[in-house]
């Protein structure tokens, strides 16, 4: 049986209605500025431009296996800021320390987290996985 990426595309694109954009910081820290009154390394104004804008998705980073806790014992979960964004595969290649905000949605009935919206995401982990027809990175929440 062989591989329907158009079919895999048509799937896949049901679940990037995220309106993401990818910001990037050219020359990292290295451009930073101290701020001796506050001890914080403050970047130059503007300092990132913009390398991305497109339809993705950004959700929380999915659990390997459900399994019900042996009877008795304490399951402690910690929280977690870290996410998943997912990229069509024609995106550019992410880089640690990128941003990732999500401007907005384009999902019938409202985005699939409201409290999404506007928030920003740093790439923490660049490979996490690329599939033939999206990319995935793992984010975390920065603000």
């Amino acid at each position: 049986m062989a591989f329907d990426v158009d079919g895999a595309r048509r799937v896949v694109g049901r679940i990037l209605d995220d309106k993401l954009e990818v910001w990037r910081d050219g020359a990292g820290r290295t451009d930073d500025v101290l701020d001796e009154t506050t001890g914080k390394l403050v970047p130059p104004a503007p300092d990132e431009e913009l390398v991305w804008d497109g339809l993705g998705a950004v959700m929380p980073l999915g659990r390997p296996a459900i399994t019900q806790p042996v009877s008795g014992s304490v399951v402690v979960e910690p929280p977690t800021t870290d996410y998943q964004a997912v990229l069509p595969v024609d995106a550019p290649v992410l880089r640690r320390d990128d941003m990732i905000r999500v401007a907005g949605s384009i999902r019938p009935g409202g985005p699939r987290d409201p409290q999404l919206v506007g928030r920003w995401f740093r790439v923490s982990d660049e490979a996490v996985g690329t599939y033939s027809v999206v990319r995935i990175v793992r984010v975390q929440v920065t603000d």
